[in-house]
């Protein structure tokens, strides 16, 4: 069973932290990055920080180097924005989310190739009989 109060401070931080790169973090390096998921440990001292970033691989690389020196002031901001004992310690995790969404769709796409190049190596004979039921009289049982 989750605790609701942890469910509620990752939907804060998410909102905390996707607010800060929009607004305070000016780092040059810092791409078109998106908050997808915040993931805080049961004690609350740890928060992982899923995000997406528009562009090619180096935007993703440049925008970690971004997060990685941004990530001591977004902590401390966290910690007062949400008014925390202790601040978590923040961990940035690039969401493989759409790169998997993306594999999947490949493979779709070459799996339908694939048969359609099987239906026209088959052409439009199928095994069996045209009609595989039996009809009229002597199809039924007897007793």
């Amino acid at each position: 069973m989750s605790n609701p109060r942890i469910g509620k401070l990752e939907e804060q931080i998410k909102f905390t932290v996707a607010q800060l790169l929009q607004q305070k973090i000016k780092d040059p390096r810092l791409g078109f990055v998106t908050v997808t998921e915040v993931r805080l440990t049961g004690d609350t001292r740890d928060a992982t920080v899923f995000y997406t970033v528009m562009g090619e691989p180096a935007a993703w690389e440049a925008s970690a180097e971004a997060l990685e020196s941004a990530k001591g002031l977004i902590r401390s901001t966290v910690a007062k924005k949400l008014d925390l004992r202790s601040a978590p310690t923040i961990t940035f995790v690039p969401d493989a989310t759409q790169q998997a969404a993306q594999d999947m769709e490949e493979l779709i796409v070459k799996a339908r190739r694939q048969d359609a190049d099987l239906s026209i190596q088959r052409g439009e004979q199928y095994a069996g009989e045209a009609d595989p039921y039996q009809s009229g009289d002597s199809a039924a049982p007897t007793d």
